[in-house]
């Protein structure tokens, strides 16, 4: 039988887990506007993001609904000096980039038609890769479990903000207008599955692969 002392340390106990977890969620990598993503220069701080996902972007009136076709580049790695793939191996790069060449082709299907013949209503999409962060194997899935984990990924999700331990995906968009190649849009996003999501927790690559189908759900809606 717990004694109220015993409730008391338990109390303390997790609070500072909890806060210990808060402080390791404000050290998860935050994206930078890359220096050598050719649109870097018209970037600028996303004031009207509260999610945090879209710090960057450059985003003037643009008709979408004059747009009916889309070419789609190969999604490029990132080599930059200020890429953030961590330890990230080349292998599990070049894996991140062809997900998300599958998914945003899938994606886009459904709002445009995929096309190399350059129009006036055709666009031209460019996603380049700038880094990535794995799951914590076990941990990441257990965080969710745990008492102290429960309470912080709980309010993560109100939020629509990271979990404990969880892997991400940051990389940058750019649409042209094929017929000219006129940037109409631009953004940098970081994109990570919901904390309750527990099957992005199991595998490596699994959470970054979560956020890339997301991001792409959220490019065809922010081109509708």
């Amino acid at each position: 039988m717990f004694t109220s002392i015993t409730m008391t340390r338990m109390m303390h106990l997790t609070i500072l887990a909890v806060c210990a977890l808060m402080l390791t969620a404000c050290s998860t990598t935050k994206p930078v506007a890359y220096s050598g993503i050719a649109s870097a220069p018209l970037l600028t701080h996303n004031l009207n993001d509260e999610s945090g996902r879209v710090p960057y972007s450059y985003t003037p009136v643009v008709d979408w609904e004059k747009y009916h076709a889309v070419i789609l580049e190969p999604v490029v790695v990132y080599r930059g000096s200020d890429q953030q793939f961590g330890e990230l191996s080349e292998v599990d790069k070049n894996t991140l980039a062809q997900y998300m060449q599958s998914q945003f082709s899938e994606k886009l299907a459904t709002r445009f038609t995929l096309s190399n013949t350059v129009t006036p209503a055709t666009l031209r999409v460019r996603i380049t890769l700038t880094g990535a962060v794995t799951n914590t194997p076990v941990l990441g899935t257990l965080s969710r479990f745990d008492l102290a984990g429960g309470i912080y990924n709980g309010v993560q999700t109100a939020r629509d903000r990271e979990g404990t331990l969880t892997g991400s995906v940051i990389y940058c968009v750019e649409v042209f207008r094929a017929q000219d190649n006129r940037l109409l849009n631009a953004f940098i996003t970081k994109q990570y599955p919901s904390p309750w999501n527990l099957s992005a927790s199991m595998g490596a690559l699994a959470a970054s692969k979560a956020g890339i189908e997301k991001g792409a759900q959220a490019l065809v809606a922010q081109l509708q």
